[in-house]
């Protein structure tokens, strides 16, 4: 089930101020949490599960921190909910196996094809999109425009 939460907020917050803040050096959570004001409990576990999905990579050490695993522009908003909705781990009631017949065979398919057109929605937002919206609303930054490619 698709469903806004504020774990869901945090990550996409999260990995858009990586990707607009980030330069040579990794962007370490304490940094994220106050330019965010995301509580640092929240953020950590937040920012783990993003390392094990291959989202972002984490640097050890006294410089360390976290940078984005790919280009921004590989990255969708899609992945993102799915790697929350995994931690989440909340059931959906659409996939429940009991239920009244208009339900299982009106509502319930209904909500699956709006959750679908939804997720492509997401899928087709990048982070690179979401840093030219920030961007383009004035959201400050040290680093000047970046470049973001690949070989």
């Amino acid at each position: 089930m698709l469903r806004l939460s504020r774990k869901l907020l945090f990550a996409i917050e999260a990995v858009v101020d990586i990707a607009y803040h980030s330069g040579s050096d990794a962007v370490q959570s304490g940094e994220i949490s106050e330019r965010q004001g995301i509580p640092r409990r929240y953020l950590e576990q937040v920012l783990q599960h993003l390392v094990k999905a291959g989202i972002l990579a984490g640097q050890r050490g006294p410089r360390g921190g976290y940078r984005l695993a790919r280009e921004r522009r590989r990255i969708t908003v899609g992945e993102i909910v799915r790697t929350v909705q995994q931690i989440e781990a909340v059931p959906d009631p659409v996939e429940a196996e009991n239920g009244s017949e208009i339900g299982m065979r009106v509502v319930r398919p209904l909500w699956r094809e709006l959750q679908e057109r939804m997720m492509a929605e997401l899928d087709a937002v990048t982070i690179e999109e979401l840093c030219e919206r920030a961007r383009g609303a004035g959201v400050r930054t040290e680093l000047p425009a970046r470049l973001d490619f690949s070989i």
